[in-house]
């Protein structure tokens, strides 16, 4: 009787640990309200991205060669548990990568993934064009990938300048003070360019204003899954 009844008070669900919660934490440089899910870590976007892969890619249920690239670690944990999955984790820096690359020169070959997982990582890299060349090559005819980035709606081109440095000046004018641009809405152009066929998928606004609140979401983050043609 009493699991019921704190249950009751747990209006909030975290799909990545799946646990139900009283609440989210607040969580940011500019403090967002249910944002840090407190038993697993995971942030508005792990949660999204999780919940897309389950509903709108074929990650869970085919035999896939994945890349995960800067893995998060309650993803990682997920995914790599899945035997199906080829799974590679990869970072420049991070001591969860299962390798060390550099995603402007990723060490395999041509039209080696099937999928590639790519969260926020693309705003922090210095020559992104070169980095979005690379994922390209790598991935298979017919493979996705889903490439994340904080995008300012708001903006029609991506701001950087290279002269910019201070880590002050960074947080001031990117948001972050180890982001070395802001993407505005010219990201998609960005992808095509290098071959992609990007779809911005509004997937969060199949959801009702309750379970955006449920789950943590936020309102305004699109999907950008972008497919290399066959």
């Amino acid at each position: 009787m009493f699991r019921l009844f704190e249950n009751a008070f747990k209006q909030f669900f975290c799909p990545c640990c799946e646990r139900r919660l009283r609440k989210f934490d607040p969580f940011g440089v500019n403090l967002r309200l249910n944002a840090l899910c407190p038993k697993c870590g995971s942030l508005e976007r792990h949660r999204l991205l999780w919940l897309y892969v389950q509903h709108r890619t074929s990650l869970l249920a085919g035999h896939l060669t994945l890349l995960h690239v800067a893995p998060e670690a309650v993803l990682q944990k997920k995914l790599s548990s899945l035997r199906h999955l080829d799974y590679v984790s990869a970072d420049l820096d991070s001591p969860m990568a299962e390798i060390k690359i550099d995603i402007t020169d990723i060490d395999f070959p041509d039209h080696f993934f099937d999928a590639i997982l790519c969260n926020h990582v693309l705003e922090h890299v210095m020559d992104d064009r070169k980095a979005m060349s690379e994922l390209f090559r790598v991935l298979k005819p017919g493979g996705w990938a889903i490439l994340q980035s904080p995008i300012d709606i708001n903006r029609e081109k991506t701001f950087e300048d290279p002269e910019i440095v201070s880590p002050e000046d960074r947080e001031r004018l990117y948001g972050q003070h180890d982001h070395v641009r802001i993407y505005g809405r010219d990201y998609q152009e960005q992808l095509e360019e290098q071959g992609f066929i990007v779809k911005v998928d509004d997937f969060v606004g199949t959801f009702d204003v309750q379970s955006i609140k449920k789950y943590g979401l936020m309102e305004d983050e699109a999907i950008y899954f972008c497919l290399k043609p066959l």
